[in-house]
């Protein structure tokens, strides 16, 4: 297994390209309780160039119904990213201010679930994402109503 860059600039450009359309290649979940977490998972992929076809744990797609749970579940895809060492993206929890643009933040109810899944375009001079699930371009994330973030930093992509 072999790690690469993850490409930030990519996974920016395809946030920004489709974060207020949609990509045919892809289903749109909207209608069944979100397109967030899918979108971003768009992303990252056009930043990352691989996916992880492993059963369950892994995190693919290749239609609406031949996908991991991870490619579209909030707390799947955050469980994902922040535990592979397999193929495809890997991350890890930091603080805001450590975070880059084509990173994901995540945001939380008081209870501590997580429901949303912006992807980060800019962090300077305030910091801004995209979205599906009303959908948002550099939208600023202090203009976002939630009682907690969490910040996924993506340290990498591994290859076979």
């Amino acid at each position: 297994m072999r790690e690469f860059a993850y490409n930030r600039e990519a996974a920016v450009d395809y946030a920004r390209r489709w974060a207020l359309d949609r990509n045919s290649a892809y289903y749109d979940f909207e209608s069944l309780g979100g397109d967030c977490t899918n979108y971003a998972s768009q992303a990252v992929f056009a930043g990352a160039g691989v996916m992880n076809y492993k059963a369950v744990t892994g995190w693919y797609y290749r239609s609406a119904s031949d996908r991991t749970a991870s490619w579209t579940g909030v707390e799947y895809f955050y469980k994902f990213l922040v535990n592979n060492r397999w193929a495809g993206p890997y991350g890890r929890i930091v603080q805001q201010n450590e975070v880059k643009p084509g990173d994901i933040v995540q945001l939380g109810r008081q209870d501590g679930s997580f429901y949303h899944s912006p992807v980060i375009t800019a962090v300077y001079p305030t910091l801004l994402v995209a979205a599906h699930s009303f959908d948002a371009l550099d939208r600023p994330l202090s203009t976002y109503i939630y009682n907690t973030a969490r910040f996924i930093h993506i340290e990498g992509v591994r290859r076979w």
